[in-house]
């Protein structure tokens, strides 16, 4: 098949076929509204289908609407999204749907133009609402969708540019059937999911193998072309735990950036000597003299998207002092450590004690 003989090819009919027999069993297809859509597809942003399950399941139980979710507290809402990672989605999500509940009487807008204006949602969950949800022709393109098509149209081109992206984006709109723009949305995701996966794709089982020039042309394993990752930081983080009878001594995170408004154990960047010594400043600051443990409990390492932490755990003993401030700084009984939410890895540290 030539590339002109392709670019003619209608072959959304076979992948909608094989999606009604292959279609996987997933908690948010069960009750397919704009808000399950739009949760959904937040946890599933740089989160595997299976690690969402549980967690999908849980927040229906906890927020099963937009006017819960609406209502809970800030706090309440990182509790729930506890271990899910990438906070900012959450904080997104709830500022997003407090939005939706006062401007829109809490329904989530049906306009591409004002749901993208939400915030936290781009383009592809934009069209994965309005596509699955109100039945809408708009394209849902992710890196599945990104993988599939530069193999089906062999594009030798990197699909993290924005021209590459905006070509694509216009090959599904040419095939997106206007009946099933939904089917057709996640027939894409499951087939990507499953089949037409990165590095080795099982092309065999694949329904579209007759339509993709990629695999006509042996370099289905070659595409898609991306850009080399640029070495990712890491950073020495020393974390200390500091107990008063059975309490610990706990920061809060700044309300913007990093893990923002989350919990954490006293910690500095940094390591040795010179990191215990900054991190008796910073107790110095607030009231406390303590003194450390020569051994450290363990060490954690902790990837971000963007750097990479490797924390070492000290335990602290309070010499002396009292709480000068609590606006950032608390001390939490033990048995209540499940009433906060913690920032990433510090979350773990507390299984230690």
């Amino acid at each position: 098949m030539t590339q002109k003989d392709f670019d003619n090819k209608i072959w959304y009919p076979v992948l909608l076929d094989w999606f009604s027999v292959h279609r996987r069993a997933l908690p948010w297809r069960e009750n397919r509204t704009p808000y399950t859509v739009w949760v959904s597809e937040i946890m599933l942003q740089q989160t595997k289908v299976e690690a969402v399950r549980p967690y999908y399941d849980s927040w229906m139980e906890r927020f099963p609407d937009i006017k819960s979710l609406a209502d809970a507290s800030q706090d309440e809402v990182l509790r729930q999204w506890q271990g899910l990672g990438y906070y900012s989605r959450a904080r997104n999500l709830h500022e997003a749907v407090c939005e939706v509940q006062s401007q829109y009487k809490g329904i989530v807008p049906d306009n591409k133009d004002a749901i993208l204006k939400l915030k936290g949602i781009g383009e592809y969950t934009a069209g994965a609402i309005l596509s699955i949800a109100y039945g809408q022709p708009e394209a849902a393109v992710d890196g599945n969708v990104l993988r599939i098509f530069s193999r089906l149209y062999n594009i030798e081109e990197n699909i993290l540019s924005a021209a590459v992206k905006k070509k694509i984006t216009a090959l599904v709109q040419e095939q997106l059937p206007k009946d099933a723009p939904g089917d057709f949305n996640e027939a894409l995701m499951d087939l990507g999911a499953s089949i037409c996966i990165p590095k080795h794709p099982r092309c065999q089982v694949c329904p579209l193998i007759s339509f993709c020039l990629a695999k006509a042309t042996g370099k289905e394993a070659q595409i898609p072309i991306r850009t080399v990752k640029k070495n990712i930081p890491i950073e020495e983080i020393l974390v200390v735990v500091i107990e008063q009878d059975t309490s610990w001594l706990l920061h809060r995170r700044p309300d913007t950036g990093l893990l923002a408004s989350m919990w954490e154990f006293p910690n500095v960047e940094g390591e040795g000597a010179e990191g215990r010594r900054k991190l008796q400043e910073v107790l110095a600051d607030i009231g406390y003299q303590i003194n450390f443990e020569d051994t450290p409990q363990g060490t954690l390492r902790h990837v971000f998207s963007h750097k990479i932490w490797h924390m070492t755990v000290l335990k602290g003993r309070l010499v002396s002092g009292n709480l000068k401030t609590e606006e950032e700084w608390q001390w939490l009984p033990k048995n209540r450590y499940t009433e906060i939410p913690w920032a990433g890895p510090h979350g773990k540290i507390t299984a230690w004690q």
